[in-house]
């Protein structure tokens, strides 16, 4: 048994650099995970099981789409059979991709799902074990006996599989924990990761290694340090198994996959993950091209960090598998908004307009304004070239100053700190306005001048440099002068060519690290620009994907006091975008937060249709986490993240939870919603939308 304290242990070769963690090569009917391979996509029918024709189809279509290994429930015995004509007419049709059967609460049902597919999933959370959320004490000798059980249950399908030439996957759920495990570790990343560690256990004791490991969580956070925790257990009991990586529940549209890059991309950047699916509450079909996205960027920059020797440093002070905000003072950046302390992140807003073109300006902020209504620019980003543009800006500030709540203006490598000093400001000032700018390290001295010159006008001042830059003379020489009124960011130093060796990531984990030696509380700027992306493509789905690979990973190591997404244009999708990367790592709720598995065979209503109405009738409710669960495989434990579920109990019954409690059984589906509202009234939750 280990330690709750994990602050020792390690989970990747470096986090400033990728290295693709050495996994062992299993194969899963002539694909193989793991090792060199590629990552695997990989997807889950939504059909019922016994409707053969449609999950046929189903898996065909998936196939096609570039699916390359496909998930089938099997909640029963019947199911489990007709995976049997399911895989002939899947063959029959010329299509080899691998069928992997779902797996919970029966064994039976895994028994003969072996028979016909090519891997069998097993969530050790429910599989032969019980959860009715009982609080009991086990003695040791008390959790030995279990273990003895669960290995009686257990081993007749490992040495199944072992005959067979199947694959598994031991898949723990954050929301499906058994009663012996939560009650020896909690509901935590730990017992998690002991769940799963039981089982392969016994599957060793039969000499059985063709496993994969999952350790999927709807909340980002709870599942990037489930993994990097199942990873540094492993490497402590000399195991090296492949990993299933995906973020469960994670709902439906940008809000899900925001989520699921998050969860997935900084994983991917530890050089963790040999297989991914993304979960939606959509057509299955959709997940498979995001999934791709991530797949090859990881795989880009994989390849190219390898030709990067790794440097000498390569572990921080940050404990990954523990979050906690990093500690910086408060800066107040106007009278209406602060960072830092225990201030939530700011949102700044780029225009891609000359600041010369006021009227273009003026006309987006306050239509995006208009248009977003719950969420606003607070602080608006513009580029000023020559020192000339600053008579445009006090024009500029006139017009916005009541709009918006603060400025930053990011001064182009032509204007001087001098020339700021001789521009005439206004006599009366301008108050929460930010001077950003670029300083290369051999301009130690220039940043001390120009720190001192916004110290002097109440200006705050943001400076970009690399972590680099900072350790070796910025951070030095601003040292003795404090941190009161400075922001640090690294927004323009990452071209590809990684020529001081750190991915994206790395450089902001390294600019908090080396802050700690010189300036220990200063906020950091998060700024998702066109040079801190791998793979820049001009579409929308690239930019949400890779603001939340980026943002979110950062976020999620509690480093980031102001977020901007400056690779979108438009300011209205920035906004937005800022926003919903901000609630996907929980580090700033502004709106509901939904909680929705992605359908499958088990599943007791249409989700994609309900999970729309929900969302129709609930998303102005801030603060609010609803959960929409098919069946109740996953749905009581998903309730402990959630205030309220809305759980599938029987054929057009619902039953509502407030948290983990079921509080009405079998309510008739066309009343649920109206139902389920009544249940935020009565819990005093639920506000008029506007």
């Amino acid at each position: 048994m280990i330690s709750s304290s994990t602050s020792n242990l390690l989970y990747c070769d470096s986090r400033f650099q990728t290295r693709r963690r050495a996994s062992r090569a299993i194969n899963v009917g002539g694909i193989y995970m793991g090792g060199d391979n590629p990552i695997r996509i990989q997807s889950m029918t939504t059909t019922k099981t016994q409707d053969i024709d449609a999950t046929v189809a189903q898996t065909l279509a998936l196939a096609e789409a570039g699916c390359e290994i496909v998930r089938i429930t099997a909640p029963n015995r019947a199911a489990a059979t007709a995976l049997g004509e399911i895989s002939k007419k899947v063959r029959a049709a010329k299509c080899e991709v691998p069928l992997v059967a779902d797996i919970h609460f029966l064994p039976s049902a895994a028994m003969e799902a072996a028979k016909h597919v090519e891997k069998i999933r097993i969530n050790p959370g429910n599989y032969a074990d019980k959860k009715k959320f009982a609080i009991l004490e086990y003695s040791d000798a008390a959790y030995n006996e279990e273990l003895e059980r669960l290995h009686e249950a257990f081993s007749p399908i490992v040495l199944r599989c072992k005959e067979l030439g199947r694959a598994m996957r031991i898949g723990t759920n954050h929301g499906s924990l058994s009663d012996r495990i939560m009650n020896r570790y909690g509901d935590s990343p730990l017992g998690m990761v002991e769940c799963a560690l039981e089982f392969i256990r016994i599957a060793e004791s039969h000499n059985y290694q063709e496993i994969c490991l999952s350790m999927k969580a709807s909340n980002p956070k709870v599942m990037i340090e489930a993994y990097r925790l199942a990873v540094a257990r492993m490497d402590q009991e000399g195991m090296n198994y492949p990993l299933h990586l995906g973020v469960t529940e994670a709902g439906d549209g940008e809000d899900a996959r925001v989520k699921s890059a998050i969860g997935i991309g900084t994983l991917l950047n530890d050089g963790l993950g040999d297989t991914i699916r993304v979960s939606l509450t959509e057509d299955p079909i959709y997940e498979v091209p995001v999934a791709r996205e991530l797949a090859d960027k990881a795989m880009t920059l994989w390849k190219q960090q390898l030709e990067t020797p790794l440097s000498e440093t390569t572990h921080d002070s940050i404990n990954p598998f523990d979050y906690n905000k990093r500690s910086t003072r408060v800066v107040q950046l106007s009278s209406k908004c602060a960072i830092g302390g225990e201030n939530t992140p700011a949102v700044i807003i780029k225009t891609h307009h000359a600041i010369t073109n006021m009227q273009a300006i003026i006309k987006d902020v306050c239509a995006t304004q208009m248009k977003l209504k719950e969420i606003k620019i607070e602080g608006l980003h513009i580029v000023v070239n020559a020192t000339n543009d600053l008579d445009q800006f006090t024009l500029l500030y006139e017009a916005l100053n009541t709009v918006v709540e603060f400025f930053v203006l990011e001064l182009g490598c032509a204007v001087d700190v001098s020339e700021l000093e001789t521009f005439i400001w206004p006599e009366n000032g301008l108050a929460g306005i930010t001077l950003l700018q670029h300083i290369p390290k051999e301009d130690a001295y220039y940043a001390a001048a120009f720190l001192q010159f916004c110290r002097e006008k109440k200006f705050t001042c943001a400076i970009d440099c690399t972590a680099v830059d900072l350790r070796e003379e910025i951070g030095a020489q601003l040292s003795p002068m404090g941190t009161e009124g400075l922001i640090l960011c690294s927004g323009i130093t990452y071209d590809g060519s990684i020529s001081h060796g750190k991915h994206p990531i790395g450089t902001y984990r390294a600019l908090a690290e080396t802050t700690r030696n010189f300036l220990p509380d200063v906020p950091i700027w998060i700024r998702n620009t066109a040079c801190n992306t791998l793979e820049p493509k001009d579409y929308f789905s690239d930019r949400l994907l890779e603001a939340s690979m980026l943002s979110g990973a950062i976020l999620c190591d509690g480093i980031g006091d102001l977020i901007s997404v400056e690779t979108e244009p438009l300011l209205d999708k920035a906004t937005s975008l800022a926003y919903q990367v901000l609630q996907g790592a929980r580090a700033r709720i502004t709106k509901t937060e939904f909680v929705a598995c992605p359908s499958c065979g088990r599943t007791l209503f249409d989700l994609q249709s309900v999970t729309q109405n929900i969302r129709s009738r609930t998303d102005h409710l801030k603060g609010v986490t609803i959960a929409i669960m098919g069946c109740i495989v996953n749905g009581p434990g998903e309730m402990a993240d959630a205030d309220f579920g809305y759980v599938g109990g029987a054929p057009d019954k619902i039953n509502l939870y407030v948290g983990k409690k079921c509080v009405k059984y079998n309510v008739p589906s066309a009343e649920s919603l109206d139902r389920l509202i009544d249940l935020i009234k009565q819990h005093g939750k639920w506000v008029e939308p506007n």
